[in-house]
């Protein structure tokens, strides 16, 4: 009997190691590591949690392993803090340790709701509603408090295309969905046995080879192309984040963006892409860059697409992130963008927190856009998504409905330096590109810009801090998905499904074998 409590705190001890190293794996899926076959086993002890503990200490397996995995993946955060704030390292990893528990709680929820099911419908069913539950967490998280969709765990297979094919029915969440079926049917091996856990197992199996089926597939026939083309040229000045801002460097900063485009314009493309915020001042209040800006578009014979600050008066002042399109005429359309980076671009309960705004010098307050702009080139209309907004499913999907052709995508990656935020950044346009089949063009100050194909194949790409010029003919989307039909219908497939299995579990009042 003495040794028991001992022997307690060693099993303890070995299920917190094994949370602690799931979350570290999971988090290596993604980029720059990209192991992304780790992705199909992370959620596996969170899930075991489930089928075996008390639903609370499922909740806190699962929120063990889930802040894991977001303080590994979200590490390059550190790197902003650490040189944009006033905060001292180490206190720069409290906001990122903050964030990541949140983020966390979704698994743990998910662990928590399976344990709680399985006292009521069997383990069976149970683990059957993970992947249904685990969609629907992965939305919600998209849309409380305004939003953090990161680290979705589709875009962990970023770089497999036959996996990610299926995003053009479901969307990004389709295969998160396949890869938690994955998950759950090896943790009901582990837990159950092959005996009870083989119905499970060779449901996901099916799913997998028809996903895969269908992936290989649909990649054939997403390159095949047939609507037209249109060449499209993007330029990475690679200016640093220190100097971007600096009134003093303006002139030096906009020869380097004249000298690129002239480059660019070699090639004949349609329209040139300049990153997000290129120019740091009002461009509409500056008469004499705008018609610098006119001019040379005039010159070169082509469009020129500008990430700009603006700013609107009423009801009340505001910055603006926006974009412009210019020409020979001057500016001929805008978009603002409309999805804000919070503590970044606004602050979130700015009544309650407004003291974080002297924390660092990259929070901002800016005004949203209400109108996702189709910039109308002859025969390529396209749609702009500036930065972070490319993260959003709905909001990316919302410029192909009103008739996007091709996306393109301008950012300012410089706050995150040569870390893993920037690739982890592009490998979200895959899922975007293929949930559409419309091809997108990303210009990015200091990296990555690149060409990302409808098949989620990304082209050429120019790579961090590199300064250069990438032109390509890609091809203008040919047809509609079903995603980009009917949005997010697999999230609320998996909502009533989730709802149906509580409802049903409620009827079920003595507890079922587990």
């Amino acid at each position: 009997m003495g040794a028991e409590p001992g022997a307690s705190r060693g099993r303890t001890a070995a299920r917190a190691l094994v949370l602690v190293a799931a979350g570290i794996l999971g988090a290596l899926a993604f980029p720059r590591t990209g192991w992304s076959a780790l992705a199909w086993i992370w959620l596996v002890p969170a899930l075991v949690s489930g089928l075996t503990r008390p639903r609370r200490a499922a909740l806190l397996d699962g929120w063990l392993a889930g802040t894991v995995f977001y303080v590994v993946l979200l590490r390059w955060l550190d790197h902003t803090f650490l040189h944009y704030s006033a905060i001292p390292w180490p206190l720069t990893w409290l906001p990122i340790v903050a964030l990541a528990a949140y983020c966390g709680l979704y698994l743990g929820a998910v662990a928590s709701a399976v344990a709680w099911l399985r006292g009521r419908l069997g383990a069976g069913p149970a683990l059957a509603l993970a992947p249904a539950l685990w969609v629907v967490g992965e939305w919600l998280r998209g849309w409380l408090m305004g939003g953090f969709p990161w680290g979705l765990l589709g875009y962990s297979q970023a770089a497999q295309l036959p996996v990610v094919q299926i995003a053009e029915l479901g969307g990004v969440y389709a295969v998160s969905f396949l890869i938690v079926a994955v998950n759950a049917a090896l943790a009901g091996l582990l837990a159950l046995g092959p005996r009870r856990a083989w119905p499970g197992a060779a449901a996901a199996m099916v799913l997998l080879v028809a996903s895969l089926g269908f992936g290989l597939h649909a990649i054939g026939r997403a390159s095949a192309g047939g609507a037209g083309s249109v060449e499209v040229a993007v330029i990475q000045p690679s200016i640093e984040q220190t100097i971007k801002w600096n009134p003093a460097r303006h002139a030096q900063i906009m020869d380097v963006y004249e000298q690129l485009t002239r480059e660019a314009a070699r090639a004949r493309p349609a329209v040139v892409l300049w990153p997000e915020t290129a120019t740091t001042i009002f461009l509409r209040g500056d008469p004499v860059l705008l018609e610098r800006l006119r001019r040379l578009s005039d010159e070169v014979g082509t469009p020129l697409l500008v990430g700009s600050i603006d700013r609107r008066d009423r009801p009340r002042e505001q910055f603006l992130n926006s974009a412009f399109l210019l020409t020979g005429q001057g500016i001929t359309a805008k978009y603002d963008k409309i999805h804000l980076v919070p503590f970044g671009e606004y602050v979130p309960l700015a009544s309650l927190l407004s003291f974080v705004k002297g924390w660092a010098e990259f929070i901002s307050e800016f005004g949203t856009g209400d109108t996702e702009t189709v910039f109308r080139l002859p025969g390529a209309p396209f749609g702009t998504v500036i930065c972070y907004e490319v993260i959003f499913p709905e909001l990316f999907r919302g410029f192909v409905v009103r008739g996007a052709a091709f996306m393109a995508n301008i950012t300012n990656d410089a706050w995150f330096g040569e870390t893993s935020g920037p690739w982890q950044h592009l490998g979200m346009l895959p899922l975007r590109a293929v949930e559409h089949r419309v091809a997108i063009a990303r210009a990015a100050n200091t990296g990555v810009s690149a060409f990302v194909e409808p098949s989620g194949r990304i082209g050429p790409m120019l790579p961090l801090l590199e300064r250069g010029v990438l032109h390509r003919r890609i091809p203008l989307r040919d047809r509609t998905t079903l995603y980009t039909r009917f949005g997010d219908w697999l999230v609320y497939a998996c909502a009533g499904l989730g709802a149906a299995g509580v409802a049903l579990a409620f009827f079920r009042r003595s507890p079922a074998s587990c």
